[in-house]
């Protein structure tokens, strides 16, 4: 097995990330309370803020504005180990159970440091598009699990934002 590494950037402390449930199980919404109890949970060790962030059924991208940015490794896996050991409505193999696994998230999580406002703005664009990306609402302003009305609120978007043009430039860059 390789040895996977993580790159920090030490002048900027907004990072990117997904994080997908293993096999894509469709378990998210209906644990969305447990979901928050759990960034609470690292919140009490670590000291982050969550930027902006949308909750789909089987993943949710969010960027973490950090103090120290080579904490978030360690802010997700205390984020899936609460999660993990709360949930109750999911069945486990013995083999799991041997390696120590519950089989509830993917291994590993996609990362990536913001490097500029031009970045950022990118990801904000990707994150609040996601639910339309997967048709799970019609307009970002519909939907419910996301930071999307929040940027509304602070002028970054208009209420109707995401016209066909938006739609186009947000799905080259498929962050997933």
């Amino acid at each position: 097995m390789s040895n996977y590494r993580r790159y920090y950037l030490k002048e900027y402390n907004y990072v990117f990330l997904t994080v997908v449930t293993g096999y894509r199980q469709n378990i998210l919404l209906e644990n969305i309370d447990l979901l928050k109890k759990s960034f609470a949970y690292a919140k009490q060790k670590y000291d982050f803020k969550i930027f902006a962030i949308v909750v789909l059924d089987n993943h949710f991208h969010t960027i973490l504005k950090l103090n120290d940015l080579s904490l978030f490794s360690k802010i997700i896996y205390r984020f899936k180990y609460y999660f993990s050991t709360h949930l109750k409505s999911l069945s486990v193999t013995e083999s799991k159970v041997r390696k120590g696994e519950k089989g509830i998230w993917q291994r590993r999580f996609y990362d990536h440091v913001i490097r500029n406002e031009i970045d950022l703005n990118r990801h904000l664009d990707y994150i609040h598009y996601n639910p339309i990306k997967h048709e799970c609402s019609n307009s970002a302003a519909d939907y419910p699990y996301s930071s999307f009305k929040k940027f509304v609120e602070l002028g970054v978007y208009e209420q109707d934002w995401c016209n066909y043009k938006d739609k186009y430039n947000i799905e080259e860059l498929n962050l997933e």
